[in-house]
């Protein structure tokens, strides 16, 4: 017989938010290994907040709301506190009970910026590689480094001569600007949205962008990423960021490296012989614009062995994180300003991929 569309609200519900959540949902992995990092992460929260004073809201729904932004592509924090309120399922992954309040998106967004500013995100990733279960899945021996730009929160209008000189842009919401024929460089110029946003041309025939450059390391056996940060887009800021990233790792066995054609560099190649690192780079080929034939700081010692050319073809999943960072968690241009903040959201991102890759791969049986 036909059903009655029966509308009467139900003044009590007696099924609790972890019921609704089906046991072999996807979340629930993730969120176990997300709970465990920030428990591991409870006496660092302690130091950031005061003892006395009103309650913020508790950091550990501010980062997994944040994660949860990234995993459903959630294009703003208005659109997060909308989801959050009727989702049951965003609900149950942040820790919110069926009938607690959402928070208005200006003040989530400055406890999440204010929390992210001290390096919370790049203590987070470490935490999750660091974990028992997730060490097993990694190489202690062979990773990968690569770097990519990231749009700044700003926009062409904004770069404007240092000195004051320059046509304002014309009055109204989008007014225009005519900065055709003008002689622009980080040298004379700043955005004044975002003063650290770099102009930069990726290659010859391409346009210049206000942008960041995001870094990543990562380790070679499942393409997880062990390390990321964020720094202003220069010429040299990919093999920069290499060897910090590689400064922070603690090693004590020889390992190699791949990259790209853009790191066969010979200062490079030194540096990373020098801190018992085998390059295993792309081999730089073509001429130079006076004709000559570029010269590769890379030699038959390293590239005659087969490692080299295992490398080679793993190193190209790192463009899987940049993918997903970009595409998938939104960051294809960062929604805040200033070079720490959208390092904070980059390293989160890559974070996040993590989180998503991990629990499939401790579900495979080992080999």
């Amino acid at each position: 017989m036909r059903g009655s569309d029966d509308r009467d609200d139900s003044l009590f519900s007696y099924v609790r938010l972890e019921d609704r959540v089906p046991q072999d949902h996807p979340l629930r992995a993730i969120r176990t290994l997300t709970n465990e990092v920030l428990t591991s992460m409870d006496a660092r929260f302690e130091t950031l907040y005061s003892a006395v004073g009103r309650a913020s809201i508790p950091p550990e729904h501010l980062l997994r709301a944040t994660l949860l932004q990234a995993f459903f592509s959630v294009r703003s924090e208005r659109m997060l506190m909308e989801q959050i309120n009727y989702n049951l399922l965003f609900r149950w992954f942040v820790g919110l009970q069926m009938d607690a309040q959402v928070w208005h998106p200006t003040v989530f967004t400055k406890n999440r910026d204010r929390l992210l500013e001290a390096d919370i995100a790049q203590e987070f990733l470490a935490t999750l590689m660091d974990l028992r279960q997730v060490k097993r899945l990694l190489s202690n021996e062979h990773f990968t480094v690569d770097g990519t730009l990231i749009d700044a929160w700003a926009s062409m209008k904004s770069f404007r001569p240092k000195d004051g000189s320059g046509e304002p842009p014309a009055s109204g919401r989008n007014g225009e600007r005519d900065f055709h024929k003008e002689k622009r460089s980080n040298d004379t110029h700043a955005s004044t949205t975002d003063p650290d946003a770099q102009l930069y041309r990726k290659g010859n025939g391409q346009s210049s962008r206000l942008c960041f450059m995001g870094h990543v390391l990562m380790e070679n056996r499942n393409g997880l990423v062990v390390e990321a940060t964020l720094t202003q887009a220069t010429g040299t800021a990919e093999r920069e960021a290499a060897l910090e990233m590689l400064d922070r790792r603690k090693r004590g066995r020889r390992i190699t490296l791949a990259a790209d054609k853009a790191y066969d560099v010979e200062g490079f190649v030194h540096d990373l012989r020098s801190r018992r690192v085998t390059p295993h780079i792309a081999i730089q080929g073509g001429k130079t614009k006076t004709g000559k034939t570029r010269k590769t700081a890379m030699d038959k010692r390293t590239t005659r062995h087969p490692g080299y050319q295992i490398s080679g073809r793993i190193r190209k999943r790192v463009e899987e994180v940049f993918g997903w960072t970009k595409e998938q968690a939104g960051y294809r241009k960062v929604k805040v300003r200033g070079r720490r903040k959208a390092e904070a959201v980059f390293t989160f991102a890559t974070a996040a991929y993590n989180l998503l890759r991990i629990p499939k791969l401790l579900a495979e049986p080992a080999t």
